[in-house]
């Protein structure tokens, strides 16, 4: 049974929803504020965290940096009333995986909840190690290293680079990555996997011979020259 944390001040909403995930089988730590969930989340294991943005004690973006702090792999879903580009933009870019704009279907927030965690169970099984250029990746441990200099990465960063690897020299379409790594193909994640795509090709820079080209409208490719 999957433990999630869900973290909302709206008394009524909070038991009403957590209600509806004990019915499908999800096991709920509810809690009130940023700061008790915060401590809640440090003294339990659990497999996926909804999080609310506007929170008393601290809010929802800023509890999420420090869950990220903390665990790089869960995966952490937002519920707003705040419905603008620019937050949802936010939200993605400090490690959120989604961001559901209240008022939400709970069909569509179980679904959601579902896919990420058989995403968890697959990103589990992939190849750890891979060779790139004269670069290490190790997803596993969220490593990139090369002449002995280590760069850590996040866990999108590493999972990312590990796909274009796995093909490269090959166009990977913007749909593919983002239904892959993201769980959907939306406006919001293709300006998420816009930034990361940008950070990924400063932490290759030392390489020359690597490149992650941007196929217009279409998707990237990552090259290793010989």
């Amino acid at each position: 049974m999957a433990k999630i944390l869900y973290v909302e001040d709206n008394l009524s909403l909070s038991f009403v929803t957590s209600d509806q995930l004990k019915k499908r089988g999800y096991q709920v730590v509810s809690c009130k504020d940023g700061k008790e969930a915060l401590t809640t989340f440090k003294e339990q294991v659990l497999d996926l965290c909804i999080l609310d943005v506007m929170l008393p004690q601290i809010d929802g973006f800023e509890l999420a940096k420090k869950i990220r702090q903390e665990n790089e792999h869960i995966p952490i879903i937002f519920l707003s009333a705040r419905s603008m580009q620019e937050d949802k933009i936010e939200g993605l870019k400090i490690g959120g995986d989604d961001y559901l704009t209240k008022p939400f279907d709970i069909d569509e927030l179980c679904l959601k909840i579902e896919v990420f965690l058989k995403r968890k169970e697959i990103n589990s099984s992939l190849k750890n190690l891979y060779k790139i250029g004269d670069f290490q990746l190790n997803v596993l441990e969220q490593t990139l290293c090369i002449s002995g200099v280590v760069q850590t990465l996040t866990l999108k960063e590493a999972q990312l680079l590990s796909l274009l690897v796995e093909k490269q020299n090959t166009i990977v379409k913007r749909e593919y990555i983002l239904t892959n790594l993201w769980g959907r193909n939306d406006y919001f994640l293709g300006r998420s996997l816009d930034v990361f795509i940008s950070k990924l090709r400063k932490k290759l820079v030392q390489d020359k011979n690597i490149s992650i080209e941007n196929i217009r409208g279409v998707g990237f490719k990552l090259s290793i020259a010989t």
